[in-house]
């Protein structure tokens, strides 16, 4: 059974950074299209940027050129480096594993079965 635990989160100012970490174990074939996704209360939880099993990476249009998502496979973990944040990036950050990558499929979170518990992002201006 996979499992995935994420860490990092916290506070920053606006144009500040912060890197999160998704640490996944258990069966690693079963890991496939890892995501970070993102919610605030009211809205859907949507993708942030995912990679796939051959470390394809896509980016929601709002987060590229700042976000960096990076996996590291030595330690099964995944990482977003978030620079030059905004207000807007004020969010809980979600870890996701085992999804499906393909045609954007990774942007919705039903195609995502094994998720981490969140870590906070909080921006203030």
């Amino acid at each position: 059974q996979v499992q995935v635990v994420e860490s990092g989160g916290g506070s920053a100012q606006a144009g500040g950074s912060l890197r999160l970490s998704c640490s996944a174990s258990g069966h690693t074939e079963r890991f496939g299209c890892m995501a970070w996704f993102r919610q605030v209360p009211g809205k859907e939880r949507e993708g942030v940027a995912a990679i796939d099993s051959v470390g394809r990476i896509s980016y929601r249009d709002s987060v590229k050129g700042r976000f960096t998502l990076s996996r590291e496979n030595f330690r099964n973990t995944l990482y977003l480096q978030m620079t030059n944040l905004t207000q807007e990036d004020t969010a809980t950050y979600y870890c996701a594993a085992d999804g499906r990558c393909r045609g954007g499929l990774w942007k919705r979170s039903e195609h995502f079965p094994i998720w981490g518990q969140g870590t906070q992002v909080t921006v203030s201006s």
